[in-house]
């Protein structure tokens, strides 16, 4: 059987949507004839944990310890800390100093992120493990991208050693990227960095189209999109007898979808049985300027905030809700993202409501699934008619999802795509 070695930062028993990927992609893999070697760190410090989570027998899982300054970061502040390394920043005004000094040294003396010091004893580690267990493929994972530059350093040694890199995220562009509080020195650095890798891979994987045509721009370097996808899972859950529309996954600072907030005070204030049977769940890390936001509007009555749910327990929430919210940053950069807990709302077969950015990677594959409706943050009216036709449709017990062709994002059948790349 083949060997392909993976190098990743987040694994059980780490938490979030960082670890799905490779997690189901390792349990497949030797079904097609390919044995996953996992490289993780040690001792990492992960945001969020959900001891729910394992790894398949088959899978070999070998780690090495790791410097991790967001440990140190925390004696600072551990609120901050892991706010910050979850990716959820606050808004200028309301930054701490600790907080603005947190992110200035995360931006400038750790590049391209705080995980960059594993980088040289990773380096020194593996060189000796592939030669001495003949491995012939590697495949570097990230955010966070410092792993890629493993991968970087490793194919400099060994030129002959394939080298995959998965960008689940993109580098330069990604949402938090410029509150990091760049000088320009270190955004010439991670440019620098960023070209050094997709020029040096053998392979670039992104997981939207919109990634493919930004790197396209800058390497010929081969690139394949493999989205992110779902796992069937055998879940019991009734549907809620409130018109429950549910949020699972964090709500960063301008993931803040005020057009929604202003449509459902509206329809509140304008139908009395709206207001006795409507309820926003809101699952997962929740940024404070998001739900002051929606506050704001009236809707503290109306809303739950859950927190973080381990992976069962979110994808039952998914399914017993009457409809699932998908919510993105207006911005172009970010038409590229497409969250990996859309797939599990497409699995969940419960209608989709996406708000987003013009020409979001998400609208088209809702268009081609028939799993619910996507708008602009300027589709006030739109979005309006569409949630009262969804209520009308509760209300009449005939609030479903006509979701098709799916199949094609089933883990399974996404980890076959990905061993024709490694073979």
């Amino acid at each position: 059987m083949k060997k392909v070695l993976i190098i990743t930062y987040y694994w059980p028993p780490a938490g979030g949507p960082g670890v799905q990927r490779w997690l189901k992609f390792s349990k497949y893999l030797p079904e097609f004839g390919i044995q996953p070697v996992v490289y993780k760190p040690q001792n990492p410090s992960y945001p969020i944990i959900d001891s729910s989570l394992d790894s398949s027998p088959q899978v070999k899982v070998i780690e090495k310890s790791i410097f991790e300054p967001y440990a140190f970061a925390e004696v600072l502040s551990k609120s901050d800390s892991k706010t910050i390394s979850s990716g959820i920043i606050k808004s200028k005004k309301k930054q701490s100093w600790k907080e603005r000094l947190m992110l200035y040294i995360r931006g400038n003396f750790f590049i391209p992120d705080a995980r960059v010091l594993w980088v040289k004893p990773s380096v020194s580690f593996l060189r000796e493990y592939i030669q001495n267990q003949d491995i012939e493929t590697i495949i570097t994972t990230g955010p966070p991208h410092s792993l890629h530059l493993i991968g970087l350093r490793l194919k400099e040694v060994n030129p002959e050693l394939r080298w995959i890199a998965d960008f689940r995220d993109p580098w330069t562009t990604i949402g938090y990227h410029t509150a990091l509080k760049l000088t320009e020195k270190s955004k010439q650095k991670h440019l620098a960095l960023e070209s050094d890798v997709l020029n040096s891979a053998d392979q670039l994987i992104t997981t939207s189209f919109q990634t493919k045509t930004e790197f396209e721009q800058k390497t010929k370097t081969p690139i394949e999109v493999i989205t992110n996808g779902y796992e069937e899972m055998s879940v019991d859950a009734e549907l809620s007898e409130n018109f429950t529309i549910s949020h699972i996954g964090s709500l960063l600072n301008e993931r803040n979808p005020k057009v929604l907030w202003e449509v459902l005070a509206e329809l509140i204030d304008e139908n009395l049985v709206f207001k006795d049977f409507f309820e926003l769940k809101l699952i997962g890390k929740i940024s404070e300027s998001v739900l002051d936001s929606a506050y704001e509007f009236g809707l503290k009555n109306f809303i739950s905030v859950v927190g973080y749910l381990n992976h069962k327990d979110a994808v039952e929430s998914q399914r017993s809700s009457q409809m699932l919210l998908l919510i993105e940053i207006d911005k172009p950069e970010t038409c590229g993202i497409i969250p990996g807990k859309f797939f599990e709302y497409l699995a969940s077969r419960r209608p989709i409501l996406a708000i987003g950015p013009e020409g979001w990677d998400v609208a088209q594959i809702i268009s081609e699934t028939n799993s619910g409706e996507c708008f602009t943050y300027n589709e006030k009216a739109r979005l309006k008619s569409y949630i009262k036709m969804s209520f009308k449709a509760y209300l009449n017990g005939k609030l479903k999802a006509k979701t098709k062709h799916i199949e094609q994002f089933s883990r399974k059948n996404l980890t076959k795509k990905l061993a024709q790349l490694i073979e």
